[in-house]
């Protein structure tokens, strides 16, 4: 049955991305993706121009790119081992973690997912990147108001590949949908049975 309703989100993942590039063609494999507790909110919205061509003095066909998605994902604290993976901070040898400004974030598959009134649809984003979080805090007044912590996500296609994102629908296998978090889904072509990077 399909949902009719979504809301709640949960079970936010990250998967680092290892791309190698040999012959000109390039490869991209997942980590096992690992689990970030505390998921507060989560924004995409599609990025990509409209492009229309007027001919016999009507709009004649419309052109509409797909460049991905950007946002943000707050979460009540992105944690320290995030940050050293995809932010590319560093753990000196006495365990102090510094931010170093010559240092580039690495691409990472986000995973996740949304209640509904039937099941949960579970989503990934195959490309992303994401920026430091803002550094802020509050005194303590009577009531302790925690404050959350807000990445800005870009998601974009994978390198040499049209993939931008995926997720389950009401006919997805039960394999398929309870092995989600277990490594990040592949498209499987009908042809060949394999799955496309």
């Amino acid at each position: 049955m399909s949902n009719k309703i979504k809301y709640g989100l949960k079970n936010v993942h990250y998967s680092p991305i290892t791309e190698i590039t040999e012959g000109g063609k390039t490869t991209v494999t997942f980590a096992t993706p690992i689990a970030i507790t505390g998921a507060v909110n989560l924004t995409l919205s599609p990025v990509g121009d409209t492009t229309p061509f007027y001919a016999d003095n009507v709009e004649y066909f419309t052109a509409i790119a797909n460049n991905g998605y950007d946002g943000t994902l707050e979460m009540a604290l992105i944690p320290d081992s995030f940050k050293v993976t995809i932010l590319k901070e560093v753990l000196d040898t006495n365990k102090v973690q510094f931010e170093e400004n010559d240092k580039q974030p690495a691409p990472f598959a986000l995973l996740f997912e949304f209640d509904g009134d039937s099941s949960s649809t579970r989503h990934v984003m195959y490309n992303c990147k994401a920026t430091r979080p803002n550094i802020e805090s509050s005194t303590k007044g009577q009531s302790i108001e925690p404050k959350t912590e807000t990445l800005t996500l870009t998601c974009r296609s994978l390198p040499g590949s049209a993939i931008i994102k995926a997720k389950t629908t009401s006919e997805t296998t039960p394999a398929t949908y309870d092995s989600w978090y277990g490594t990040v889904y592949q498209k499987v072509t009908e042809a060949s049975g394999e799955s496309e990077a």
